[in-house]
């Protein structure tokens, strides 16, 4: 059973949006939870060698923020990017065939999950050591000032856990010195691997961080994609204008374990229900509803 959007309202902005541009980002989240469910059969199946971070419930995220950008903005990822990747235009076809080894593959087969990419698109990986793209993305960031690149913006996207890495503090204090055009993006899904951020952190509440490097930042609702998608176009919009770097930390939470053998004998699998039941999918299609969308189901 399948689910299409009719977008019945195809004349009438939507706040502020056209019903396309709304059905395109709804299409991209099903895409990449689409996309997330048919790789982990295949890894089951054994296609798929090494290991995968799926961001199974986080897609408002990377869906929702990637949407602000321009296309030759740029975006720089971690090791659970599918949705990044998505989100700037990958196909998604390169894509499987990049996690199933084969030449057609976005990377020709050698970079699989981790270390995806695809600079025609500027979305520069996939990166699988922790925390080790935060002073890339200043160095790009870096370089756009330097060729006079007025209106360009660096996404940086990394993980809660990255943020107690040297790279994180190195990144950060660099782009607030010279004032450059990043917005430092936390996917904060609460667990670093195995490990429950305040147990891991002096400071669970990661925008704080950049309080030390005078830098202004902000905590959203990650399960809402409208609410991200405002929230980074309202700060990249500063950014563009020369206002300096950003942090914004996105609450959100990953269904599945942190990779594909983790046990995830650290979370209650009541805790994992709830945040179910505030499914970003699910929000948006209601949210899409309310403003007069339909949705026909058909058995393919």
């Amino acid at each position: 059973m399948l689910e299409a959007l009719d977008v019945e309202p195809a004349t009438n902005l939507i706040d502020g949006l056209s019903p396309q541009f709304l059905g395109e980002i709804y299409y991209k989240m099903l895409l990449t939870r689409a996309f997330e469910e048919a790789a982990w059969q295949q890894y089951g199946l054994g296609k798929v060698h090494g290991t995968m971070h799926l961001c199974v419930g986080q897609e408002g995220v990377g869906i929702g923020a990637i949407s602000t950008l321009h296309p030759d903005d740029y975006i720089v990822s971690t090791h659970r990017g599918h949705a990044h990747a998505i989100g700037k235009g990958q196909d998604v076809r390169e894509m499987m065939a990049e996690l199933l080894g084969k030449e057609t593959g976005v990377c020709r087969g050698r970079g699989g999950s981790m270390h995806m990419a695809d600079v025609e698109k500027n979305f520069w990986g996939g990166h699988a050591i922790v925390g080790a793209h935060i002073p890339i993305a200043a160095g790009m960031a870096l370089g756009d000032v330097y060729l006079g690149k007025d209106d360009a913006v660096t996404i940086c996207v990394f993980g809660d856990g990255a943020s107690n890495i040297g790279f994180f503090h190195e990144g950060l204090n660099l782009s607030k010195v010279w004032n450059l055009p990043v917005l430092w993006v936390c996917e904060n899904n609460q667990y670093g691997m195995g490990t429950a951020v305040d147990r891991a952190s002096a400071v669970s509440e990661i925008r704080l961080k950049a309080e030390s490097y005078g830098m202004r930042n902000e905590r959203i609702d990650g399960m809402d994609v409208m609410t991200v998608r405002k929230e980074a176009a309202k700060i990249l919009e500063s950014i563009r204008k020369g206002d300096g770097p950003y942090l914004l930390e996105i609450m959100t939470y990953r269904y599945r374990g942190h990779s594909m053998g983790d046990p995830e004998r650290y979370r209650e699998k009541d805790e994992v229900r709830k945040w179910e039941e505030e499914d970003p999918i699910g929000i948006f299609r209601k949210y899409l509803i309310e403003k007069g969308f339909r949705f026909i189901k058909f058995i393919v």
